[in-house]
């Protein structure tokens, strides 16, 4: 996370003080590299010092605060867009830059990380810091050496002699891969482009976005209340078949291209409320899910994955919605979208398990034994 720290600082260096256009995708690449990296390893930090019983809140909480700072970015290259001052909307990431590398320089490492490292007594330290007592962080330590006594290797190794984490490996990749298709990076990157089709202008269209960057905060908001009540497979369900019906009926309202005001009004409220059970679902729970499944020795290559898989994907459909939406037409692109929805409801209901109070030493054990991939967090 460190390292990503000083990927963003470099990345807007290059962008906002840059003399050509050569110079601006340089450091968008290196702003790249950075998100990977903090994207990958936050949910997984964060998954590794919470208690079970405040897991899913705290991984929420991390998509929360990635929402804010979207919503944040929409207002102010909003406000900024006015007079061109571009160099302005990408500098101004200096100021949540320098107040990430302070953090990270601020917390521990993850106690898990560190026994599987050989460094016990550090582990413990941590734990006392994070948990408070003694017997606790020692307890803790004992079940998470006994998970790597039972681990024989690590990484990709283990995807060639364990069939659980295959399984896990799997699912992984499928949720990170599902969560793109659903569509909301389409709705985030093209709203403008989308909205303008449909007769708004273009200060609309822009400020619409800003809506949809609202709506989305809101809802993770309203995640970090329930997702260690209601659970994760629920809220996923829920999320995933919502989406589904609020992209269909905007696919059939775009179909049918009536004029007035109504129907504009119409197709706003439908993109919002997919915003906004996008944001109670599909937004936080692939990242929760992925950090909770995997396996101690296998996790960071099964995140670096699945991660890994989100943004193939996620540069996939940014790069083909256009080209598509001239084939197929925009009803016919969300009509699609809502297909993805669906299948992402059957992957949820046969698939994935409910892990909400459930530690991750017991997930693993529960793997370790054979059992179906939708019942290892029971």
């Amino acid at each position: 996370m460190l390292v990503a720290g000083f990927l963003f600082l470099l990345g807007t260096l290059l962008c906002a003080l840059a003399p050509n256009v050569s110079i601006i995708i340089g450091g968008r690449v290196v702003l790249g590299l950075g998100v990977g990296l903090a994207a990958f390893s936050a949910p997984l930090y964060i998954a590794e010092i919470s208690p079970e019983s405040q897991r899913g809140t705290m991984i929420s909480i991390y998509q929360l605060i990635v929402c804010g700072g979207m919503l944040l970015a929409f207002l102010s290259d909003s406000l900024l867009a006015y007079g061109g001052h571009w160099r302005w909307m990408l500098g101004i990431l200096l100021v949540p830059t320098v107040i990430f590398i302070i953090a990270m320089l601020q917390i521990p490492y993850s106690p898990r990380w560190l026994v599987a490292d050989g460094q016990k007594r550090r582990a413990r330290a941590v734990l006392m810091q994070i948990r408070g007592g003694l017997a606790e962080s020692n307890r803790e330590i004992a079940r998470i050496e006994q998970q790597l006594r039972k681990e024989e290797s690590d990484g990709l190794m283990l995807l060639k002699t364990n069939r659980g984490f295959r399984k896990t490996f799997s699912l992984g990749v499928a949720l990170q891969a599902l969560q793109q298709l659903t569509g909301i990076n389409v709705i985030l990157y093209y709203a403008p482009h989308i909205l303008e089709k449909m007769g708004f202008s273009t200060a609309a269209s822009i400020w619409c976005t800003v809506i949809f960057g609202a709506v989305n905060l809101t809802g993770v908001g309203l995640v970090i209340y329930f997702i260690d009540r209601v659970g994760r497979r629920p809220l996923l369900m829920i999320s995933t078949l919502a989406a589904a019906i609020m992209l269909g009926g905007f696919g059939f309202v775009a179909y049918l291209g009536l004029p007035g005001m109504i129907f504009k009004v119409t197709e706003i409220t439908l993109l919002a409320l997919f915003v906004f059970f996008y944001a109670v679902g599909s937004g936080p729970m692939p990242w929760t899910l992925c950090a909770e499944i995997q396996p101690l020795r296998g996790r960071t290559a099964a995140i670096a994955a699945s991660t890994f898989t989100n943004w193939v994907t996620n540069w996939l459909i940014a790069n083909i919605f256009l080209s598509v939406m001239a084939v197929i037409h925009d009803y016919g692109v969300f009509w699609l979208l809502a297909g993805f929805n669906l299948i992402f409801f059957f992957v949820t209901v046969f698939f994935v398990p409910e892990t909400k109070g459930c530690s991750l030493e017991d997930i693993e054990e529960n793997l370790n034994q054979g059992k179906r991939l939708r019942d290892i967090g029971a």
